[in-house]
């Protein structure tokens, strides 16, 4: 069993500590290695250098599992993101670290770091991430699972967030928190994403406000839950985790179980967007209510709908996601179709070239839709076999859906 952890980190008054500058001195923030092989659960805390509240539950975790260490089944580590703009109080400084995770941009980033040239503060710190999350990947005895860990400038509800496969719903169902699809279709290198086309099993969750102490509560009680749903207590549980999945009971009330976004509000420095006050992350919405103003005028709700991750912070490059809730039903008959292996006969069907098709050494799958030719097909049928959007070319869609098994 080898343990690294830092007592000296751990503040007395977390609630205080949240609102302070608490931030760690170096790039992991724990690391637990059990004497039997198992999964490997990494944990990224404070991607954006102004949400803080994953590396205070991160802390909590480890000062837990440090009393259960002898029931660690393979490793669980945690990991600072933008560590130089945590020092800074900042989101970023150049860029959105979490916009820059793609197959191009890492081989990109790779191949200036090696030929010397200069770096922006994003760049060292993803380059020092791919690395370190390179190296639990290495070092895994079983299954790679990554929890990501937000916070949000608005008020509102914790949710759970994670690329539409198989493997990953059973991963975070585990956890009685509403969930969130097809985010992932709205935005372009997102860290949980790439590193599930990697083939690591992952899931995001947005814990609550910035500031509020219960948002540490939450990320604490999603950790240890993602923990035990990974595997890392072997076929048993710790008692920590009751109190955890009571408390995201709690947090979900009566919210709708399973919601999906429909649009995304992008916007620039430019735009003079300003969110209306007062709404809440997963506040439902009538049609017609006033959300925003830019300098074009009035930003109403299109429909009868749900705000999410309404902005109200000076940096960021979405307004809020637009979304409605789905019925469970919906998740089971998606489950069905992909066991039978339905995907299987969509390059068959007109405007999906059968050409197209293409698994990587990865394992993910792409097809390429003509619109004009597919223009019937709903983009739900799609979505049911796990593919999403992940570009627009002109009159044609590139989906692609990461590895199921």
């Amino acid at each position: 069993m080898t343990l690294h952890y830092h007592p000296d980190w751990t503040s007395p008054d977390l609630a205080a500590a949240a609102r302070g500058p608490d931030v760690p001195a170096g790039r992991i923030i724990g690391q637990i290695v059990g004497e039997h092989a198992g999964p490997t659960l990494i944990v990224v805390c404070g991607i954006h250098g102004n949400e803080r509240a994953g590396v205070l539950a991160a802390k909590r975790v480890f000062a837990t599992l440090e009393r259960r260490k002898s029931r660690i089944r393979g490793e669980i580590v945690a990991i600072s993101g933008n560590l130089a703009a945590m020092r800074l109080g900042l989101r970023h400084q150049v860029r959105d670290l979490n916009r820059v995770w793609t197959d191009a941009r890492v081989a990109d980033l790779e191949e200036r770091a090696a030929k010397g040239a200069d770096l922006d503060a994003e760049d060292k710190e993803q380059l020092e991430m791919l690395r370190e999350i390179r190296a639990g990947i290495a070092r895994a005895r079983g299954p790679v699972h990554l929890i990501d860990l937000h916070t949000t400038s608005a008020q509102g509800f914790p949710f759970i967030l994670f690329g539409d496969t198989l493997r990953q719903r059973k991963f975070a169902t585990a956890i009685p928190l509403p969930i969130l699809m097809g985010l992932e279709e709205h935005l372009d290198g997102v860290l949980s994403a790439y590193w599930s086309t990697q083939g690591l099993i992952t899931m995001g969750c947005e814990g609550g406000q910035h500031d509020d102490p219960g948002s540490v509560d939450n990320l604490e009680a999603v950790v240890l839950l993602g923990a035990e749903s990974a595997g890392l207590f072997g076929a048993g549980t710790i008692i920590e985790t009751s109190a955890a999945f009571a408390l995201c009971e709690r947090r979900r009330g009566d919210l709708p179980h399973i919601m999906e976004v429909i649009s995304r509000r992008a916007i620039t420095r430019d735009d003079e967007f300003v969110m209306e006050p007062g709404f809440a992350n997963l506040a439902p919405v009538r049609a017609g209510r006033l959300l925003a103003r830019d300098k074009n005028g009035e930003i109403r709700a299109p429909r009868d709908g749900i705000v999410i991750l309404p902005l109200y912070q000076a940096q960021g490059s979405e307004g809020f996601f637009w979304g409605r809730e789905i019925s469970p039903a919906r998740l089971r008959l998606s489950e069905a179709l992909r066991k039978v292996q339905v995907d299987r006969f969509l390059k068959f069907l007109p405007g999906v070239e059968r050409t197209a098709v293409a698994k990587d050494g990865k394992g993910k799958t792409r097809l390429t839709v003509d619109t004009k030719l597919a223009a019937f097909y709903p983009r739900d049928m799609f979505h049911l076999l796990g593919f999403r959007r992940i570009r627009n070319q002109e009159a044609v869609w590139l989906v692609e859906r990461p590895p199921e098994g």
